[in-house]
């Protein structure tokens, strides 16, 4: 595998992502304040420009999917992330096939979180 396909720029993530502006670009200034709110996203810089790795997307997906589709917290996905270091393992996600079997377990995640917040 070449440095090209390990390593993806900015934009190609946030496109990856689904991040676009209200003009359809990519909206890669998300992707930066998710790099400094959350510490396990690290990408490398060469001559001043960021390239993820497939973990570090793969971890991205997971923050974006907590974020915006399970309506959580900045604060609520840095708990999880605290307490449950499977959550950025990255070698467990890249051996889950299938996007819904990553669904299935978060939600059970966010569950699990919301129970012990109403005890």
């Amino acid at each position: 595998m070449s440095y090209n396909q390990k390593y993806k720029t900015i934009g190609k993530v946030a496109v990856l992502l689904g991040l676009k502006n209200s003009k359809g670009k990519p909206n890669t200034h998300t992707i930066r304040f998710w790099e400094q709110e959350f510490k396990v996203i690290k990408p490398k810089i060469i001559n001043s420009r960021r390239y993820y790795s497939l973990e570090n997307i793969d971890i991205l997906k997971n923050i974006k999917y907590l974020l915006k589709e399970k309506g959580m917290t900045i604060k609520g996905v840095k708990n999880l992330i605290n307490k449950d270091q499977s959550l950025v393992d990255v070698k467990e996600f890249m051996n889950i096939k299938k996007t819904q079997d990553i669904r299935i377990k978060l939600d059970k995640i966010s569950k699990l979180i919301k129970e012990l917040k109403n005890n």
